[in-house]
């Protein structure tokens, strides 16, 4: 059985993703934080992109998410995260893929530098959730009742949304029962819960705080109330 070396940042929602997935199969492992501002050289040395995730196992490193999840995947069959039909399994790669898309559109909306962009970008977030709504059964995962990889890509996202509640009412979610009744079903997982740190909401206001956008000025006038 490989020994597992997760690498990562303190925020990273890609790099959550893979330790959803390692917590719901129950495979040790470690976890190793760096500061992506000032990466280490031994990262740079097997990270051709600079990127976290980064999965050490021997003296192989993995790197982009969805190949690490596919990984783990097969090197992990117990318990199995993607569904065992062909159809359905590519299914849910594409909308683990989706939700990929959702990080860079969530990155796009607290960096917006003024508020006309920012409104874009909501509603470019609007969009897509709506695809969501259509898409999500009964529930409460995305294809039911069983956990799945689908739900460790979407989870992350929804934790970022947690901080962003508390900035102010920005109408993300408004009329979509199906996504809010799913966000809440992820918050309370317990593979969910336990793979950030505990000041990780503190350190994602601050990380916000240093962008110097849209998001950032009205964190500072809510703060000022």
């Amino acid at each position: 059985m490989p020994n597992f070396e997760l690498i990562s940042n303190h925020l990273c929602p890609y790099t959550q993703r893979a330790a959803i997935q390692l917590a719901e199969k129950g495979v040790a492992y470690e976890r190793v934080y760096i500061d992506l501002a000032d990466k280490p050289e031994w990262f740079l040395q097997v990270s051709p992109l600079g990127k976290v995730p980064l999965l050490r196992t021997g003296d192989a490193a993995i790197f982009e998410t969805a190949v690490i999840c596919e990984y783990i995947e097969e090197v992990e069959p117990a318990l199995p995260l993607h569904p065992a039909e062909p159809l359905d399994r590519a299914r849910h790669r594409g909308w683990a893929e989706f939700a990929s898309a959702i990080i860079a559109d969530v990155f796009a909306f607290y960096t917006a530098p003024d508020a006309a962009a920012f409104e874009r970008k909501c509603s470019d977030l609007q969009a897509r959730f709506r695809w969501l709504e259509r898409h999500l059964e009964d529930g409460p995962y995305f294809a039911g009742a069983r956990f799945s990889l689908v739900d460790a890509a979407f989870a992350p996202i929804f934790r970022l949304f947690d901080t962003f509640d508390q900035i102010g009412e920005f109408g993300i979610f408004k009329g979509l029962h199906r996504v809010c009744a799913y966000r809440a079903a992820l918050a309370e997982r317990a593979s969910v819960r336990q793979v950030v740190v505990s000041e990780y909401a503190q350190l994602f206001r601050q990380y916000l705080t240093e962008r110097g956008s849209h998001l950032s000025r009205l964190m500072q006038q809510s703060a000022g109330r």
